[in-house]
């Protein structure tokens, strides 16, 4: 019988979710639903020292905003909990004592102190098939003494004993066959001392009690896979194992070394997937969503940081990438990360939405800057009008806010210089010539017709026209924007420009 699709995205809450995170979380999401699987999420929280308050719930928010919400989770439990490895504590200890009884691992009962001189004397000093013997640990002390360290409660860690000359080879999804020599592989602990285990054994027996059929992680984690697989052979469960496929990086725009906060922060541009408050210093670090991306734009971006469907098509919804995912058209190489393009996905994506899918948004936006939409009909009206000109969604507020108030400063420099009693008469009768019911197309024969018969060049007073509208040289057609203001408020804007001109 084939084994059901079960995939996990186990992320750790120690702060900001990646756009590197998120584009795991997507793999694994997409992956699932091509194949009628499971997605999971696994809270990696075992390393208490970095655990932050807060960033569960983070990482919650962000997938419910990418629209890749997990089947099973801490919040929604199904029959493989707990989801949280905190709570699983009591597991991890069973099969560290197994692997110790199998001769696989052993206590080792090391100082930090001990191991810093070791370090500070041999710089490159590895924990293993070299040094295990010179160290304290259960292969150099006799079964008594270990006996008396442990029933005197002497803190110990417990490490995997990795063996001498060997092979270890696995076939990667994406990269093919992958291996392994044993003897540049050091002993990892496996048991920390405050009795919770590293990543190293977490993900093996959870792997394992969650039946995990596929592992979707990180390139950076490749060296640890030789571990790990010893891992699920000596515990009994190599048949088990779930297929592994290690990702490319994202990296940096210039393509040398792996994508970082550091980066972001020095180039301008958010690497989270939403604002990340730190609690303890209460700094802010961006995300894509505040700074105006819609989901579909991120999930499209990062989509293609690594994968293609083999055509030159590049706008993709989640549910043409659920169709069309497949592993073999993931790259090996890393992904450069581009921020200029991934602007260029979000306005794509704001082109192709309707008004009343950004209405609640750009109202919302308008609404923080004070600007009162009292007419909704009118705003879907303006953003649709406005929104090829957007390339975030916080540039609505720039693009429309002359629709609903009215310019309080003209570009006086852009007009001036050129501006004439005759071309205040133009206007003043272009004003009193505007009909309830004309079209833009309309309306900009009947300026030009009054142009030529009063002996100006349309294009002369068009600018006058525009900065009188929304006070400066920027905006869509502006006979457009007149006839959605409206007869009354547009001669108003006029009466006004003309004053402000003279």
């Amino acid at each position: 019988m084939e084994k059901k699709i079960r995939v996990r995205f186990a992320p750790s809450p120690t702060g900001g979710l990646h756009l590197g995170g998120v584009r795991t979380a997507l793999f694994n999401y997409l992956f699932a639903k091509k194949h009628n699987g499971t997605f999971v999420l696994r809270v990696e929280d075992t390393d208490q020292t970095r655990f932050v308050a807060g960033a569960e719930e983070y990482i919650v928010d962000c997938l419910n905003w990418c629209g890749l919400t997990p089947d099973e989770s801490p919040q929604k439990p199904g029959a493989f909990g707990p989801y949280r490895q905190s709570e699983r504590k009591a597991s991890y200890k069973q099969y560290a004592e197994q692997l110790i009884a199998d001769g696989y691992a052993y206590y080792a009962f090391d100082t930090p102190e001990e191991l810093t001189a070791k370090r500070n004397d041999q710089p490159n000093f590895l924990y293993g098939q070299k040094s295990r013997m010179e160290m304290r640990n259960s292969l150099t002390l006799a079964p008594n003494e270990v006996a008396k360290l442990i029933a005197e409660n002497t803190p110990y860690v417990v490490r995997i004993k990795i063996p001498e000359n060997e092979t270890v080879s696995f076939v990667d999804m994406i990269r093919g066959l992958v291996s392994f020599d044993t003897n540049l592989v050091d002993d990892k602990v496996l048991l920390k001392a405050d009795g919770m285990p590293t990543y190293h054994l977490a993900v093996v027996v959870d792997d394992k009690a969650m039946e995990i059929s596929h592992a979707f992680r990180g390139e950076e984690w490749l060296p640890s896979a030789p571990i790990h697989i010893l891992l699920w052979k000596y515990l009994g469960w190599e048949n088990e194992m779930p297929k592994w496929a290690h990702l490319p990086l994202i990296l940096k725009p210039d393509g040398n070394g792996k994508l970082s906060k550091r980066d972001g922060d020095r180039l301008g541009f958010p690497v989270y997937a939403m604002n990340w408050t730190d609690p303890k210093t209460g700094d802010v670090t961006k995300g894509f969503k505040e700074l105006g991306f819609m989901p579909e734009a991120f999930i499209n971006l990062l989509a293609m940081l690594g994968w293609n469907d083999g055509t030159d098509k590049e706008i993709f919804s989640l549910t043409e990438l659920i169709d069309l995912f497949s592993i073999e058209r993931i790259s090996k190489a890393g992904a450069k990360f581009d921020f200029e393009k991934a602007k260029w996905y979000n306005h794509e994506w704001i082109k192709l939405s309707t008004a009343s899918n950004l209405q609640v948004k750009v109202h919302s936006l308008l609404t923080e800057k004070g600007i009162e939409v009292k007419n909704e009909s009118l705003l879907l009206k303006v953003i649709d009008l406005v929104k090829d000109r957007c390339n975030l969604l916080g540039d609505f507020v720039d693009q429309s806010v002359y629709f609903f108030s009215s310019p309080v400063e003209y570009d006086l420099a852009a007009v001036k210089p050129k501006w004439s009693p005759e071309k205040a008469a133009f206007f003043q009768e272009f004003s009193q010539n505007i009909q309830d019911d004309s079209t833009a197309l309309q309306s900009e024969e009947e300026f030009k017709a009054l142009a030529e018969a009063k002996g100006f060049k349309p294009g002369e007073l068009m600018l006058p026209f525009r900065i009188m509208l929304v006070g400066g040289k920027f905006g869509p057609g502006v006979f457009d924007i007149a006839t959605l203001l409206g007869k009354a408020e547009t001669q108003r804007r006029i009466e006004k420009g003309i004053a402000a001109f003279n």
